[in-house]
């Protein structure tokens, strides 16, 4: 019951009482982040400096820094290897935000992004194949 009730397995929980059991409320108190953050505040503060750079300076065409970018230049500069995820969180933990372009692209054709809304886009979803329960055998496609 309490394992259902916080979402989490049955040994968890046992494993919980074992810890109580031994060493009383403090045995159950946070040990802090399974993992410190692997680059310094000094190796960030290189990081902020190789981002100045710009993009270009790491052979990127455009001016456009990516999260794989990033986790590119991670692994060249301190030889470490980060996942998208992991820079995501490393620069948000950093004062680092998502940032979205201020103005369209020029090339950008608004009546023809219309256009394909309205004509293209139902088609393509009608063509989806629809919800119903089914076999996930190809080959006995009625069988249970």
């Amino acid at each position: 019951m309490i394992a259902k009730d916080l979402r989490v397995s049955v040994r968890s929980v046992q494993r919980w009482r074992q810890a109580w059991d031994e060493g009383g409320p403090r045995a159950l108190r946070s040990q802090g982040p399974a993992s410190l953050p692997r680059l310094s505040e000094e190796q960030f503060a290189q990081l902020e400096a190789e981002l100045a750079k710009g993009p270009a300076a790491h052979g990127w065409e455009d001016q456009r820094w990516t999260l794989g970018r990033v986790k590119t230049v991670i692994g060249r500069r301190f030889h470490l290897t980060y996942t998208i995820q992991g820079v995501r969180k490393l620069l948000v933990r950093n004062g680092w935000s998502c940032q979205v372009p201020a103005r369209r692209a020029v090339e950008r054709d608004d009546d023809a992004v219309e256009g394909w809304v309205k004509e293209v886009w139902p088609r393509a979803e009608d063509s989806r194949r629809p919800v119903e329960p089914g076999s996930s055998s190809r080959t006995k496609p009625d069988s249970p």
